[in-house]
């Protein structure tokens, strides 16, 4: 567990004893689609007794083919993000692109995300950072764990200390991400509470017009992952991953993201057991 938790969201504190959960599809499709994804989820936390916060993004900005499918964009995406908060009162996660859109998402989310790609954007993090929202800050695929230090730092300069650090996985060659289970270990020891993000880690990207992935490794990593000390868990949840627009090799249909996440639980537990007994 952390050694300096964080409020992910009202109410719930990243790096206690619970187990923080982010879940929801890759990006926004169809608005009912979406509402229903975010009730199923919040059945999912009901009876397994997790904290919930829903996340999907208006816009990919970073998608690998210039006609692949991005969403919805601001307006529209984030209408749809605060119908289902309203709905659900679940906390909201969206992915801010750009210095402009932080202001106008944080009237709508609780929780700001930084991209990978982007988390070494001085401008974006501070912006973010700045509308006094929590900032999830996504590690690059190129970045080693000790450097997300500077970047947390410059989001708590703003004093923000709402600030976490998401683990995807890092490049290994083309076309590939491995993660370095030794990442949890060194995060905390630089006091940086810090979210797995378990379908990400799958991914195989570049490989082509879309972004290619091993979804059969889901349950394994996110068990290695709550194990070795992540404070939390991030995944993409859709109804019909095949057919999903965004990530369609890497999304879990909500039964099996429930299954992965009681296992990781009982992980998370025999953890918290064993450190109150010492």
């Amino acid at each position: 567990m952390s050694r300096n938790p964080v409020e992910l969201a009202p109410g719930i504190l990243l790096g206690g004893e619970a187990l923080p959960v982010v879940a929801g599809p890759c990006v926004l499709e169809e608005p009912q689609q979406a509402l229903e994804i975010a009730q199923a989820l919040k059945a999912v936390g009901h009876r397994l007794g997790l904290p919930i916060i829903f996340k999907a993004s208006f816009d990919k900005a970073n998608r690998s083919a210039l006609k692949s499918y991005r969403g919805p964009g601001l307006e529209a995406g984030l209408e749809v993000l605060r119908q289902i908060g309203n709905a659900t009162r679940l906390p909201i996660l969206t992915d801010v692109h750009e210095v402009s859109q932080c202001e106008t998402a944080a009237e709508i989310c609780d929780v700001l995300q930084v991209p990978a790609f982007l988390c070494r954007q001085t401008d974006l993090i501070l912006a973010a950072a700045e509308t006094g929202r929590a900032v999830n800050l996504k590690k690059g695929q190129f970045m080693a764990p000790d450097d997300m230090r500077r970047a947390v730092d410059k989001a708590r300069s703003t004093g923000n200390t709402k600030v976490s650090v998401t683990e995807r996985g890092v490049s290994f060659g083309y076309h590939n991400l491995v993660v370095d289970m030794r990442s949890f270990e060194m995060l905390h020891a630089e006091g940086i509470a810090v979210i797995y993000d378990v379908t990400h880690s799958l991914q195989l990207p570049g490989a082509g017009e879309e972004t290619g992935g091993q979804r059969q490794f889901a349950e394994p990593l996110a068990r290695a992952a709550v194990a070795a000390g992540a404070d939390g868990l991030y995944l993409e949840v859709h109804p019909e991953p095949e057919r999903a627009r965004s990530d369609s090799t890497t999304q879990l249909d909500p039964m099996r993201a429930e299954a992965l996440l009681a296992s990781a639980l009982s992980i998370r537990q025999a953890l918290v057991q064993e450190t109150s007994s010492n």
